[in-house]
């Protein structure tokens, strides 16, 4: 690369490309080359870079904060458990004293273990049932929603049109129905 190549930022995904221009390169780096950059040609191909990585859209939405906060937790408690289990093991083989302890506080932490999995599930439940489902078209909370919107959005046109009848001083209304 010489010092005058510049690379520009790509934009939109599309792929940087390189502003110098560079003579051929000679075969031995010791020969130098025969041409000069003023007689390099447009005809041969000017070298492209590719970028490190390509950003690409998250395939599923991100989970809502209180489903992953109990999802870290849940792993946090699972990770111990299996430490646990793999110590009493290792203990129970050495012939350790240590070996029961470590047996019974393993299968307290599998408990609490399956409580953290069950915790996931329930705040997850949880945060559907307030938040709604947003990514299903037949949600019951989003029907519930437009069904609130529309009975607000009536109760404001009735509250206007009988405003604007008093404001008129009755006129327009009907002496008998």
């Amino acid at each position: 690369m010489g010092t005058a190549e510049r690379r520009e930022a790509p934009e939109d995904g599309v792929k940087a490309r390189s502003t110098a221009r560079r003579g051929p390169k000679a075969l031995d780096p010791d020969i130098p080359s025969q041409r000069h950059d003023t007689e390099y040609t447009e005809a041969q191909p000017q070298p492209r870079y590719r970028p490190l990585w390509i950003e690409e859209p998250a395939r599923r939405r991100r989970m809502p904060d209180p489903v992953r906060t109990s999802a870290v937790r849940a792993v946090l408690i699972i990770s111990v458990t299996l430490i646990q289990a793999m110590v009493a093991f290792l203990c129970t083989m050495a012939g350790s004293w240590l070996a029961f302890p470590m047996v019974i506080s393993s299968v307290a932490s599998t408990v609490v273990a399956t409580w953290g999995v069950v915790d996931i599930w329930v705040t997850r439940q949880v945060w559907n049932q307030r938040n709604g489902v947003v990514s299903e078209p037949s949600s019951t909370a989003r029907t519930l929603r437009r069904e609130r919107r529309a009975a607000r959005r009536q109760a404001r046109a009735d509250e206007r049109e009988r405003e604007r009848i008093r404001r008129r001083g009755g006129t327009g209304q009907l002496s008998h129905p």
